[in-house]
């Protein structure tokens, strides 16, 4: 009876372990993916050459956010119903092969950190064009650039469970429009000034690193 029991508190403890790593891993992406500039920072260069409010500019912001992050979520549950159904018909998906997918990807962004992944809206595509053909062009550019570093994320959750799927969605998108938004305005009016590309050229690295940890972490606890 004991011994049941002992097993029992043994897998439940695993199984919220793992769940506990995929939220924090995707924390960390969704944190720093609010805070690296490859997606707001344009948006403020067009509204500071176009003569936009504050007002307006965190209006676009906004509606670039929700393109990027509908795009994003998409093909984060597409990922997250395939998790499900691998981990139903392969026994050691959870074990070793979503483990490995973070780990894999972790390295390639590593690897990648000094290239530029960022979309650039090209001067010529914003030169002689109404405001309105300029808010969709930044909403197209977004939707078209999702955020593949949390897909990953997507992959595990869905092997746990919907709950935890719906969860690291609606996180990913709290955390990235509004931190899109706080960014916004704190540069917008001067409270802070860095260099934004020397962050931005570095980011690759670091969300790199929390894939890796976070896919050692899940294959030794799970």
């Amino acid at each position: 009876m004991h011994g049941a029991s002992a097993t029992f508190l043994f897998i439940y403890l695993s199984e919220h372990k793992q769940m506990y790593s995929i939220i924090i891993g995707s924390l960390l992406i969704s944190l720093l993916h609010a805070v690296i500039p490859n997606h707001w920072l344009p948006v403020l260069a067009i509204g500071k050459k176009e003569g936009w409010s504050l007002a307006e500019t965190s209006r676009i912001t906004f509606l670039a956010g929700m393109a990027h992050v509908i795009s994003t979520v998409i093909i984060g549950l597409l990922l997250g119903m395939i998790g499900g159904e691998l981990t139903e018909n392969i026994e050691h998906f959870t074990h070793i092969i979503a483990p490995s997918v973070l780990v894999l990807l972790g390295l390639y962004f590593v690897r990648q950190h000094y290239t530029h992944h960022h979309f650039h809206l090209p001067k010529e595509q914003i030169q002689k064009k109404t405001k309105k053909s300029i808010i969709l062009a930044l909403v197209i550019a977004m939707f078209l650039s999702p955020c593949m570093e949390i897909e990953a994320y997507f992959l595990l959750a869905g092997s746990k469970s919907w709950y935890l799927l719906a969860a690291i969605a609606a996180m990913y998108s709290i955390i990235t429009i509004g931190g899109m938004l706080i960014w916004i305005r704190i540069v917008y009016i001067g409270l802070l000034k860095l260099n934004w590309h020397k962050w931005e050229h570095n980011a690759g690295i670091i969300t790199g690193l929390v894939l890796i940890v976070t896919g050692i972490i899940s294959f030794f606890i799970s």
